[in-house]
């Protein structure tokens, strides 16, 4: 498909709230293979369509493992629980890391790209990033929830993913 360009903060579009996903075709498969090709030519492990210039409740998650590319379509969540404090990134702030405090569990609702409904219960990491995803399709971005900022030598010394 194709790699499309990622909106930098601060542009308008990635603190504007999305609009719900009502048709469910080509276009939008085609959306999510070219949000998928984006994520991985930037070496991220989630993307919203936000974060294309695309103001529509789609992101992706892949964070490598068994889970593979997890589709989240009008996603929310639907029940949280524990705590969890990590370092996260965000590929529309290049080179910005801070620790964010996030739900331990999450279980969603979403759809697919067929628009059938689909419960996905994530823990630890996964669940960071799905919330990260699911905090862009609301217009809400990482920096305002960062607890403490992370400089690039501190990053080096642990172990820190951008999350998109």
């Amino acid at each position: 498909m194709a790699v499309k360009p990622i909106i930098m903060h601060p542009a308008e579009v990635l603190e504007t709230p999305c609009e719900k996903v009502t048709t469910f075709d080509r276009k939008l498969s085609k959306l999510l293979a070219d949000m998928y090709d984006t994520m991985i030519e930037y070496d991220g492990v989630g993307l919203a369509a936000p974060q294309i210039g695309i103001t529509k409740q789609v992101a992706i998650v892949d964070i490598d493992d068994h889970h593979g590319t997890i589709e989240l379509i009008n996603p929310t969540i639907i029940d949280k629980k524990g705590k969890q404090y990590g370092i996260e990134g965000c590929l529309s702030f290049p080179g910005l890391f801070g620790e964010v405090t996030r739900a331990e569990y999450v279980k969603v609702r979403s759809l697919n790209r067929k628009g059938k409904v689909k419960i996905i219960e994530a823990e630890g990491f996964l669940a960071r990033a799905i919330q990260h995803e699911i905090d862009h399709l609301d217009g809400i971005l990482f920096n305002s929830k960062v607890e403490r900022y992370v400089d690039e030598e501190e990053l080096e010394t642990t172990e820190g993913d951008k999350l998109d």
